[in-house]
């Protein structure tokens, strides 16, 4: 505006869609901006030196044929002068000049004006390789962040370092993982920023957002944040978001999403480039401490087994001899010390069936994809006695996987899950102990506690429904309960097919 004497002036920067994103205007008053109302979109003599891509010089504005006119409140405006501005080989933008105090602009000023648009190219070229290059730093120190992490890490929160890591690093207001679940929703596990709380745990349907498309493309996108939550009305209004995705060979782990403000600066070409090499070395990491768990899991398993193996080896066998030496001591004392070794005789042969127990639950390991009975008990005792300050005492005898039916099975399970159910909620019980056996044709499971026990007042549906699934088998089962001294229940049928599949 100095160099050639023009009243208003204003750069207008082209966007990705061929229109002016930003419209940077000098000259008139912030008052009369805020009556005129909406800034320029590229219509009109605007647009033309953006479709031309070559300068355009007008005595009178009004009268060109391209003219759009001036919305109310506009000052007046003769005389134009509109020069691309180029970086590179790219049109950056537009200088727009109007106003000249010589009353038109003249070919020396439109000259003077595509040099200075020459030299302000280079400008804006060199500020863009700066921010380019910082970008990468930016991103390169954050992959090292969480490289470093990875060190440190185990698989349940390894999405939760990722994510801290690119917070404290990228310059973002949110950033969350969302990962897939399998009813076709998204679920965010982790959220960072503004908002954290209420939107940590929310799930949300895949279908439609940037998170699904990411995932489907396996590389990072980034969008204005309209498209990423269009029919989430329950989340806050988001700026220009980049969504990366996170694999592990080829399991989707989730995606991670880093959004700024409303109105932020947009993601650069160069934001998506570095996110995508991101996203490849996060998923190298997370391979790596896949690795590492399954050489952990591995070997915690080596150790179950030899100590599973030493104990049927050499313990049990030292007992079972200990039991033999004492009945044939039993043989020769007097009756009363005989009972007294028969009573520890009985304790060692409790001790070996625990030993066995403890032996099975070494061997099976974490029991993933198993079916067998006794796999299916120990599961519903772990899972139901999770939180119990004392765990339960449990133990078997007998062929049961050999024998026990996959219909038996199923039964047996729902009752010592209500059987267990019911001591937690109502007993207050300090010990627990359950016995399963296979002696002649029947299977049977006992459950007793030292609680309190089952008043006449309490309600027995669960009871009964127990009590059904023994009678359907042409079983029994009796309950034995004192206030003082707990509940002792115990459930049998025949290992053969129940009555009414015979009938």
């Amino acid at each position: 505006m100095s160099l050639v004497g023009a009243r208003y002036g204003a750069l207008g920067v082209i966007s990705a869609e061929g229109g002016l994103e930003r419209f940077i205007h000098v000259g008139i008053d912030t008052p009369t901006v805020e009556r005129i109302g909406p800034l320029p979109s590229g219509r009109g003599v605007l647009g033309a030196v953006i479709a031309d891509r070559e300068p355009i010089r007008l005595d009178h504005l009004h009268e060109d044929p391209r003219s759009a006119g001036f919305p109310a409140q506009h000052p007046e405006m003769e005389s134009f002068l509109g020069v691309p501005l180029r970086v590179g080989e790219q049109v950056y933008g537009n200088l727009y000049l109007t106003e000249s105090e010589n009353g038109s602009f003249s070919a020396e000023d439109e000259e003077l004006i595509v040099a200075l648009a020459a030299t302000a190219g280079i400008a804006i070229e060199n500020a863009r390789l700066y921010d380019v290059a910082r970008t990468r730093e930016n991103w390169n120190a954050t992959i090292a962040e969480v490289m470093a992490a990875m060190l440190d890490v185990s698989g349940e929160n390894v999405l939760d370092v990722i994510a801290e890591r690119v917070a404290a690093l990228i310059d973002a207001d949110r950033v969350a993982v969302a990962v897939p679940r399998g009813d076709g929703e998204l679920a965010l596990t982790t959220v960072y920023g503004s908002d954290s709380d209420q939107l940590r745990g929310r799930a949300y349907p895949a279908a439609g957002t940037l998170s699904a498309r990411v995932l489907a493309t396996r590389r990072a996108v980034s969008s204005d944040g309209r498209s990423q939550w269009t029919t989430l009305d329950w989340w806050p209004q988001v700026g220009p978001t980049l969504a990366i995705p996170l694999f592990a060979n080829d399991e989707p782990l989730g995606v991670l999403s880093v959004s700024r403000p409303k109105g932020g600066e947009a993601f650069t070409d160069a934001d998506v480039d570095m996110a995508f090499a991101f996203a490849a070395q996060a998923s190298i990491a997370l391979e790596v401490v896949r690795a590492r768990e399954d050489r952990q899991r591995l070997t915690t398993a080596q150790d179950r087994e030899r100590i599973a193996r030493d104990l049927h080896d050499h313990v049990i066998q030292r007992l079972f001899g200990a039991g033999l030496a004492l009945q044939a001591v039993s043989a020769t004392v007097d009756p009363e010390s005989s009972s007294d070794i028969d009573a520890q005789i009985d304790a060692i042969d409790a001790a070996i069936r625990d030993i066995r127990t403890v032996i099975f639950a070494l061997s099976s390991g974490e029991r993933r994809g198993s079916k067998r009975v006794r796999d299916r008990l120990l599961d519903v005792v772990a899972e139901v006695a999770a939180t119990w300050t004392s765990q339960p005492r449990i133990s078997f005898a007998g062929p049961l996987d050999s024998l026990v039916s996959a219909e038996l099975a199923d039964d047996l399970v729902a009752v010592l899950r209500e059987l267990l159910t019911n001591v937690f909620k109502h007993a207050q019980a300090q010990t627990v102990e359950i016995e399963v056996a296979i002696a002649g044709e029947d299977v049977t499971l006992v459950v007793a506690d030292d609680g309190q026990g089952i008043s006449d007042s309490a309600p027995r549906s669960g009871l009964a429904n127990v009590a059904e699934r023994a009678s359907l088998r042409t079983g029994y089962c009796r309950v034995a309960s004192r206030a003082e001294r707990g509940t002792r229940i115990e459930w049998s049928v025949p290992v053969g097919p129940a009555h009414a599949e015979r009938a």
